[in-house]
């Protein structure tokens, strides 16, 4: 077996899935899954699926009725493929794609949820990381914030629902490009490490062709006044944080 298929992570319920050095998860994966609220009808695709983190999470909650994840590294959808053939996810599809390129390779139209854990910098913006894998990962170099509301509006048929995590500098951005590509802020939160800090991430839900109302739920705090997890995010991690234990 290739070396990055070696490396597994327990995601609870006596279930792990592969990981590697380029493709693995973090906390703002958890919220996102967490925040998005899968119903076991629900149709999903995330784009940039990495290592399969957020579909993962879904389904080993018994959640949605199909789920792909794209991504444009083969490496990253030879894990995620592996992964769901171990754990049993029959219903989960991993396509090895640009996002700009989806045409007859994901249905359109039709799903009810779009997730997507993006790359936080702008093109233009920061340092990049030399390795190249890491670099399309957190910067926009091969898709930009709008590519990704402009085909997940393309992806999701009426009312349904895209879910995003972004830094907070960029919400503005997110907002307007949700807006003019008609998928609707609906929900909106932001996550902070503990309570006196500024946020650091914040999460927000758009559902296509909705009318206007936006709804801001109260900041989730990572951390407790001790330095511990907070009873929300204890309760977030649930299983996850139990296959730790």
């Amino acid at each position: 077996m290739d070396e990055s298929l070696k490396k597994t992570e327990p995601i609870g319920n006596g279930l792990k899935i592969y990981v590697s050095e380029n493709h693995t998860f973090g906390t703002d994966a958890v919220l996102l899954s967490y925040f998005s609220s899968a119903k076991q009808k629900d149709r999903l695709v995330d784009l940039g699926t990495g290592c399969g983190i957020i579909p993962f999470l879904m389904l080993r909650d018994k959640k949605l009725s199909s789920a792909v994840g794209v991504d444009i590294s083969d490496e990253a959808i030879c894990l995620a493929k592996k992964s769901a053939k171990v754990c049993k996810f029959d219903n989960f599809k991993g396509v090895c794609s640009d996002l700009k390129d989806l045409k007859d390779k994901v249905d359109f139209g039709c799903n009810t949820l779009v997730t997507c854990n993006p790359p936080y910098k702008a093109d233009g913006a920061g340092l990049k990381n030399p390795n190249t894998r890491k670099k399309v990962a957190r910067h926009e170099v091969e898709c930009s914030l709008e590519d990704i509301v402009a085909v997940s509006a393309k992806l999701l048929q009426t009312s349904g629902r895209l879910c995003m995590c972004h830094r907070p500098e960029r919400l503005a951005e997110l907002m307007s490009l949700m807006r003019q590509y008609k998928t609707e802020p609906k929900r909106m939160r932001l996550v902070s490490q503990r309570k006196g800090l500024s946020p650091w991430l914040v999460l927000v839900e758009g559902k296509r062709c909705a009318n206007t109302g936006l709804v801001i739920e109260p900041t989730l705090y990572v951390e407790n006044e001790n330095g511990g997890f907070s009873d929300e995010m204890i309760n977030i991690y649930g299983a996850y944080k139990e296959a730790y234990l």
